[in-house]
């Protein structure tokens, strides 16, 4: 069985990495996939006031000329999502069907350039039997922001996988950099928002996945607006530091938040069963965004407040090409997975509105929401029977419900 440990609950030492796929001062944190370490990059450690994201690095920080052989891939996520057919057990190894649904468009909002996202993820569709995309790099302000090296590994999990469970959906990169008049930060702007939304509703209407947030803060309701245009569902990771933790965009009532989960497989390497990612998911209550009306009929758990997640999907730990391949968890890989699962789905929803009711609908109807929905109930003392602060009503089950 793969062997991981909570993100929040092991020490933290400094690791400074050397020339490789991932150049970037990073922590090391502890033991993961198979006694791999986990190590948690900068960008990804929170700090109030500036966004950060949502991933961390698994096993060897070099390039690699084959994807490692423990990292799922777009066929077996699909494979124990039931949104195609594979072999029993959803080996790794030998799963090979991929999604080949996806409609209108799907954008990624993130910080500073990648260059070579084009041919990464021409490299990445190839190894997996996936078209090439209809693809479009956006600069947020009309200029092209500075490279920044954790981010880089942020937008290739995020195109990347996006495009695997959409691969007919128009994907655009949206790069942006907060910048005032002495300097530069290396977070999205709500600018790049905008345009994403504006480039999704314009191209059939589609998602936009958001793989970053801070912390919770006062004045967020104000900026809840830009994650309202018609004919746009939003997705958001809800962090990687355990519940409990208020989480933004994640919390906003106008995002589905997407929750992490782990996929636990045995000696022979087939699925077992799904659990929360212990200490790391991210989810809670938040303290400054009211319960909106679809989560009245979780009010008795979560009160006057909105609670999130809303939904799970697997954290631990992908394949992703960048210049080499490398091995990547966290909920900005559950986000655009997600984003993309709904989006091949082609209901088109008008809104996150639409789509959280429609979700939560389902949730009221145990028949329903066993038929579409994994319910987690593994992981933690809080991953009850029902929503939770886990995993919210669960993990992908079919294209069905979303």
């Amino acid at each position: 069985m793969r062997r991981f440990f909570a993100l929040s609950m092991i020490p933290a030492v400094a690791l400074l990495l050397g020339a490789s796929i991932f150049p970037c001062s990073a922590q090391i944190i502890g033991s993961a996939v198979n006694g791999h370490p986990i190590i948690i990059p900068k960008s990804s450690i929170p700090h109030p006031g500036r966004i950060n994201t949502n991933y961390f690095l698994v096993g060897s920080d070099q390039r690699m000329p084959q994807p490692p052989p423990d990292a799922e891939t777009p066929a077996s996520v699909a494979c124990v999502y039931e949104l195609v057919s594979g072999p029993k057990g959803c080996p790794i190894a030998t799963s090979t069907n991929v999604p080949t649904g996806g409609v209108g468009a799907i954008a990624i909002v993130d910080a500073g350039d990648y260059p070579t996202a084009k041919e990464d993820l021409h490299v990445f569709s190839s190894q997996f039997g996936i078209p090439d995309a209809d693809f479009q790099i956006v600069y947020a302000d009309g200029h092209k922001p500075p490279v920044y090296s954790e981010w880089e590994i942020e937008e290739s999990l995020d195109i990347e996988w996006a495009h695997a469970m959409a691969p007919k959906a128009k994907l655009f990169l949206v790069e942006s950099v907060l910048c005032t008049s002495s300097k530069c930060n290396t977070d999205p702007t709500w600018q790049a928002v905008k345009v994403a939304s504006e480039l999704v509703a314009k191209n059939g209407g589609g998602v936009i996945s958001m793989s970053w947030g801070d912390p919770e803060w006062a004045q967020e309701r104000d900026y809840d607006h830009y994650m309202t245009t018609p004919g746009v569902v939003y997705f958001a990771g809800a962090g990687d530091w355990g519940l409990n933790y208020p989480f933004h965009p994640a919390a906003s009532p106008n995002v589905v938040a997407v929750g992490g989960t782990y996929f636990n497989r045995d000696g022979n390497g087939d699925f077992t069963y799904e659990q929360y990612y212990t200490g790391g998911g991210g989810g809670g209550i938040s303290p400054y965004e009211p319960r909106p009306g679809y989560q009245d009929i979780i009010k008795g758990i979560v009160g006057t407040q909105r609670g999130f997640p809303d939904v799970a999907s697997d954290y631990c730990c992908a394949a992703i090409y960048l210049q080499g391949w490398g091995e990547v968890g966290g909920t900005s890989w559950a986000s655009p997975t997600f984003a993309g699962i709904v989006n091949a789905a082609g209901l088109l929803k008008q809104s996150s509105h639409e789509e959280l009711t429609m979700i939560y609908k389902e949730y009221a109807n145990p028949k329903q929401h066993k038929a579409y929905f994994y319910d987690i109930t593994q992981g933690d003392p809080a991953c009850v029977v029902g929503w939770d602060e886990c995993a919210g009503v669960g993990s992908p089950r079919t294209y069905k419900g979303k």
